[in-house]
């Protein structure tokens, strides 16, 4: 494999004019498919000068003299994360290809080629693609080394003018952040400019502030698992299909986040205790074991069964080198990205009836995710427990899921307004 360090340049040319789809990147060892689960992939817009992909590896780096010597920095940064996916979502994050992050530990591709050519599928960008840090430093001719304070919040206003989130900002901030307190770590820069004052951008949350994630009830989780199994598809495999659809929304009524799912294997269900278990991989590398009980189980057992019967592909045993084999696989047996369930997933809900007719355009894994956390609390379940279910780091996550308890029987909106329009009740 060539120089990691020296694939970073192939990410960040410079282009003028609206953004034009990027051909795939000639390195095999690339994967570009990966989008964070809370970026819709949506159409780029056009924008100021951002990187593109045809650079000359030493020269066009805007603003940068001496390219690779911030490439090799990008590069030990990265492999100091011992988790693949945290070094795909902080790339993807700064403007690099996510498999770029893969590739600076030697990492074989998760994206499987296109047949015939030996190189994966060309990034989906989402519509914040040409504000990703590094695209906007090159875009502004400034090196990421020379930044300040000031250019970090003109930055963050551009997010916002853009359209981003206050969540989606101070989740890129914390990117650009961790960077930036590895210079400074290792003598490269005098201090952090992306050690911001949060509060005063407008970027703290508390417990209060309304969830922007659609709160789904448990009849409208039931008619997702109703309509997974009868999705329409008019291939051979159609049953195949719907065998997956289910087993993706049985995992996610489990309360995983997309990157659990895309991540897990087929190895990962095994039986301890005399239980069947799945064994998730979450944020930082932390283990989990999670109980799915009997309906997710037979999702997960029909569809491995059929998938088996129809391909092949039979589990590795265990302790032989085999290749790890995904729990969810597209037609060629590679790992289902998430962009790939995210459309499959608002397919589902479209195909959901009336129970979904009102939400069907708001459906997203997460929202699946919350829905297991509400609805366990609101069923009486110990707040302790679904935080071990769910992988909170911290307790106090899973307590700002209480805010969506409310509904209107616990509204005093009802007794004011009849205290201010009858005046019978004054007596």
């Amino acid at each position: 494999m060539s120089d990691p360090a020296a694939l970073v340049l192939a990410a960040l040319g410079r282009r003028t004019g609206p953004p034009t789809p990027e051909p795939a990147m000639p390195q095999p060892s690339m994967p570009e498919s990966t989008v964070p689960e809370s970026t819709v992939p949506e159409p780029s817009r056009p924008g100021p000068p951002v990187p593109g992909p045809h650079a000359e590896p030493d020269t066009d780096w805007p603003g940068v003299d001496d390219p690779g010597a911030l490439r090799a920095l990008v590069a030990r940064w990265l492999a100091g994360y011992g988790t693949a996916q945290t070094r795909r979502t902080y790339a993807y994050a700064l403007g690099l290809p996510p498999g770029w992050a893969d590739a600076v530990t030697g990492a074989e591709p998760r994206t499987p080629a296109r047949p015939g050519t030996g190189t994966p599928p060309p990034a989906r960008r989402g519509r914040l693609h040409h504000l990703a840090f590094f695209r906007w430093c090159a875009g502004h001719t400034l090196d990421p080394r020379t930044v300040t304070a000031a250019h970090v919040t003109t930055w963050l206003h551009a997010l916002d003018a853009a359209g981003a989130g206050k969540r989606t900002r101070a989740r890129m901030l914390s990117t650009v952040s961790a960077f930036y307190a590895f210079l400074a770590e290792h003598g490269i820069v005098d201090g952090n400019p992306a050690a911001l004052h949060r509060g005063r951008l407008g970027l703290t949350g508390t417990s209060r502030d309304p969830s922007p994630t659609i709160r789904l009830t448990a009849a409208q989780v039931r008619a997702l698992w109703t309509s997974a199994a009868a999705l329409p598809n008019r291939t051979r495999h159609r049953e195949l299909y719907a065998r997956r659809a289910v087993a993706f929304v049985a995992l996610l009524c489990l309360g995983l986040r997309i990157s659990e799912v895309t991540g897990m294997d087929r190895d990962d269900l095994v039986v301890t205790g005399g239980e069947r278990v799945l064994r998730v991989r979450g944020k930082g590398g932390t283990v989990r074991e999670v109980f799915p009980g009997d309906a997710c189980v037979d999702a997960l057992t029909g569809y491995l069964l059929l998938r088996d019967r129809e391909y092949g592909d039979l589990l590795p045993a265990r302790g032989t080198g085999a290749g790890r084999s995904p729990m969810l696989a597209t037609r060629d047996g590679g790992r289902c990205s998430r962009h790939d369930l995210y459309l499959l997933l608002r397919r589902i809900a479209r195909n959901g009836g009336p129970e979904l007719a009102d939400v069907e355009d708001r459906v997203h894994p997460h929202a699946l995710r919350h829905a297991y956390v509400t609805l366990a609390l609101e069923a009486g379940a110990p707040i302790q427990h679904v935080q071990a279910d769910v992988g909170h780091a911290s307790i106090a996550t899973t307590r700002h899921y209480d805010r969506s308890l409310r509904s209107r029987s616990g509204s005093a909106a009802d007794l004011v307004t009849g205290l201010v329009t009858d005046p019978g009740q004054d007596r």
